[in-house]
């Protein structure tokens, strides 16, 4: 049944998605997911209609989810590159875009790949399971239903029925607050030689510095902690810069980038990160440094993975 649907609607695709037509939705730009390639992926992803249209109000998620591909495909270059198999965890994985794309292009490039993606809601993850199912990828993806805390051994090998070897990538996009800094916990501690978070809602510093108004009133950060709004958007900013400071310290090379165009979503930043060392004792000290620097307040991830303030 799942392979007369398939066909259906690559039959209808292929009729539908004209040259003219993908020149109309593209304009001159490149997008590395065209529905007329993949429309069995982009149905089951709910964008595609049944005749393969694509619907303007499912646009935005369609330019989101290309912008989101487009970011790590020279990480997963590499990786196709330097793996006879790939091995990645999707941490926090939603409604499992991320999961799916990546499944995708591994499929497209013949490179054999093993996916994981975990979330701790258990409805959504049942609804995931029947997407990748009709996408064609349930042999290459196992979604459980867990938090990050978790021993992530245990789990690949009961969702694969093999031990877990060295993790080449996890990705989280949008892992609310610090979830993201649990996915980042979980790669580093597995030596993964990919990172790619998409923060969201960080609220930790803030409350951090909400806290410290009170208990310290003359600390020259109070213009700053004192106004809700800019707290609120400088430690996001910051909060990141504290992550990238302790990913480099862990040894890895660490980025952050633009990858979705703000007019899509607020919550755009992409921090990157490739293992290339054993660690940066200077990244360590700066990270402490910048902590003493506003108001002697760091985030849980810094604590987590880093020894102490002496760097």
């Amino acid at each position: 049944m799942r392979q007369k649907w398939s066909q259906t609607i690559t039959e209808r695709a292929r009729s539908y998605w004209t040259q003219e037509r993908t020149r109309q939705l593209l304009g001159d730009k490149k997008l590395p997911l065209l529905p007329g390639e993949a429309p069995v992926l982009l149905r089951a992803l709910g964008l595609l209609k049944a005749d393969a249209s694509l619907p303007p109000e499912r646009m935005r998620k369609y330019r989101q989810i290309n912008h989101m591909l487009a970011a790590v495909r020279p990480a997963l270059r590499e990786l196709a590159a330097t793996h006879r198999r790939v091995d990645l965890v999707d941490a926090g994985c939603g409604r499992s875009y991320m999961t799916m794309l990546v499944g995708w292009w591994f499929r497209q490039q013949g490179v054999p790949v093993r996916i994981l993606g975990i979330d701790r809601d258990d409805k959504i993850i049942g609804q995931c399971r029947r997407r990748v199912e009709a996408a064609g990828l349930d042999d290459i993806v196992r979604l459980v239903a867990a938090d990050l805390q978790v021993d992530l051994g245990a789990v690949w090998e009961r969702a694969f029925g093999q031990p877990l070897g060295p993790l080449h990538g996890l990705f989280a996009l949008h892992a609310c607050d610090t979830a993201t800094d649990d996915a980042i916990v979980l790669a580093v501690a597995h030596r993964a030689a990919f990172i790619a978070v998409a923060p969201c809602c960080q609220a930790e510093l803030a409350a951090a510095w909400a806290r410290r108004q009170q208990e310290d009133p003359g600390s020259p950060m109070m213009p700053l902690w004192g106004s809700p709004h800019l707290r609120r958007t400088a430690a996001a900013t910051m909060t990141d810069t504290y992550r990238l400071l302790v990913l480099r310290a862990c040894g890895y090379e660490a980025s952050a980038t633009e990858f979705v165009e703000a007019v899509h979503t607020p919550k755009n930043t992409l921090i990157r990160a490739t293992r290339r060392n054993e660690g940066d004792a200077t990244a360590a000290r700066r990270y402490w440094d910048l902590c003493a620097v506003l108001g002697g307040v760091g985030i849980g991830l810094g604590e987590r993975l880093l020894s102490s303030g002496s760097g």
